[in-house]
């Protein structure tokens, strides 16, 4: 299976639990997809907007193509996520009764088809966060002393 990642969501892990995730196709126009194969997209401010029936990929920046010149697409156009009847009506219901957000966290290509892995998520604390971020300096500290010793 041929993966390429085009695009992370690098701030929904540090303020977010993952606790889900799910693997969702896009609705793509054909200057679209040309962009996101030259790497041109960014999930800084995207989110998932989920209505009982459908799934919504909104703020997701993908850059003008330009080879397309009039033919192009609005690089902020709400997008649909292609997903199953069954995988929909679990994430509606998470986000409805248990206060649960759905995040992008990142964009890829599988075998030349652009693919979404969203997330369900519940939010971080502060001092969840803070907890994170002293882990994540521990770690680093750890292994620079593994370097030096050796």
């Amino acid at each position: 299976m041929n993966v390429k990642v085009v695009a992370t969501n690098r701030k929904a892990k540090f303020e977010y639990f993952l606790l889900e995730t799910f693997e969702a196709g896009i609705s793509l126009q054909g200057s679209e997809i040309k962009s996101i194969r030259a790497g041109q997209m960014s999930l800084g401010e995207a989110y998932v907007k989920i209505d009982m029936k459908e799934a919504w990929l909104i703020n997701a920046h993908i850059a003008p193509y330009e080879q397309a010149n009039r033919f192009n697409h609005d690089p902020l156009r709400e997008r649909r996520l292609l997903l199953h009847k069954k995988e929909i009506r679990k994430i509606w219901e998470a986000i409805r009764q248990k206060g649960m957000t759905v995040v992008p966290v990142e964009v890829y290509l599988k075998d030349g088809r652009a693919k979404v892995e969203i997330a369900l998520a519940k939010g971080k604390k502060l001092y969840d966060k803070r907890d994170a971020l002293a882990q994540r300096d521990q770690e680093r500290e750890m292994s620079r002393s593994r370097v030096h010793k050796e």
